[in-house]
């Protein structure tokens, strides 16, 4: 099973740490993120893949550490399963996910249009990475909690049923705030 440090080197070694985000760079955020979901008790899968989750940019953020053509790079750093998360969350298109990813289970691919249906599992790692993320965004930016935290309170709201019950308490208590 991978581990994190040769992560968190190839991350340095992509630039991360040259890369703004809010609360400092993309690096320091990664790791957050990748902390807090090991501290909800998340599997390895799911922290290792909150650790690389902004690989191939995302749809709020076009930073890209690795072009997705080079997937078997990330495959072979964190594992087949962490990696297909990573690729679903940068690939999502969110204004066409997000909002009816409760009731349809699907999610878009910004790259090739296609719709995936998620089982239970795959829905569940996918949610409860969605969640995390945006948990320390809007910790680390007033103004982005500000603009977005109703938005979010409402969103992962209607995602209670998806994501895992220690990530649905901490969305109430960061979101409870702001």
């Amino acid at each position: 099973m991978p581990t994190s440090a040769p992560v968190q080197d190839w991350l340095r070694q992509r630039g991360a740490e040259t890369v703004d985000h809010p609360g400092g760079t993309l690096y320091a955020h990664l790791c957050r993120v990748h902390d807090r979901l090991r501290g909800l008790g998340l599997g390895v899968d799911v922290q290792l893949a909150g650790l690389t989750h902004a690989a191939y940019g995302t749809d709020g953020f076009d930073v890209v550490l690795l072009d997705r053509a080079d997937r078997e790079t990330l495959r072979a750093l964190i594992g087949e399963t962490a990696e297909r998360l990573v690729y679903r969350y940068g690939a999502c298109d969110r204004r066409r996910s997000w909002r009816h990813l409760a009731d349809t289970r699907q999610v878009v691919d910004r790259f090739t249009g296609e719709v995936q249906t998620l089982g239970a599992a795959e829905l569940r790692s996918f949610v409860d990475l969605c969640i995390v993320n945006e948990l320390d965004v809007v910790e680390q930016s007033p103004a982005i909690a500000e603009r977005h935290g109703p938005y979010l309170r409402t969103l992962f709201a209607s995602w209670a049923s998806l994501a895992s019950p220690p990530v649905n308490a901490e969305a109430r208590r960061v979101l409870a705030a702001r």
